[in-house]
């Protein structure tokens, strides 16, 4: 049976991107990035909402497929296109090869058959989809960057209040900490 993780890079402050949308804070070094690379090559799956999906899948899916790219970032993409990957989004027109489109009113059966169906953890990325599913979610793990921005897009849900105990945490030598939260509840 899988389960169903929320992890996303985010601010000391819990923003996702600052409030002109950037996430240039969040840009990973690279022991940070081969975490994120074995955490990717380990997952039954990559849940994405749009905006992610469209950030993700071009980009990932080209470099993938270059030669001159840092070691670091090719493992990422090899493993990020070997990886099943959904877009749950009512605006996509058509996903692209290894890619399952959505439909957002389809989300929660998605992903309650898909937690039945796999062996391993399913990551959801992507703020709006993350709180549209936060009842189903068993663990947040937020990388948390050492950079407060002030605002912008938060990564914990605001409409549901839950409990949550401290599972786990790995301080990275950047100061980057990953962080693993379980329900209580």
């Amino acid at each position: 049976m899988g389960r169903l993780v929320y992890s996303m890079h985010v601010s000391l402050d819990g923003f996702i991107a600052d409030a002109e949308g950037s996430i240039d804070f969040s840009s990973p070094p690279d022991d940070v990035h081969a975490a994120a690379n074995a955490e990717t090559r380990a997952s039954a799956g990559l849940l994405y909402g749009r905006r992610l999906h469209e950030m993700m899948e071009p980009y990932w899916t080209d470099i993938a497929t270059r030669d001159d790219v840092p070691a670091i970032a090719a493992d990422f993409a090899r493993a990020y296109v070997e990886t099943p990957r959904w877009v749950f989004s009512d605006t996509v027109a058509e996903a692209p090869d290894g890619v399952t489109l959505v439909r957002r009113a389809d989300a929660r059966a998605t992903v309650v058959r898909l937690l039945d169906e796999v062996d391993g953890p399913l990551h959801v990325g992507g703020a709006d989809l993350a709180a549209s599913l936060v009842d189903l979610v068993d663990e947040f793990a937020p990388v948390v960057f050492p950079v407060v921005v002030g605002g912008g897009r938060r990564f914990w849900p605001e409409r549901v209040p839950f409990r949550l105990r401290l599972a786990d945490q790995h301080v990275f030598d950047s100061g980057i900490v990953r962080q693993s939260w379980r329900r209580v509840d």
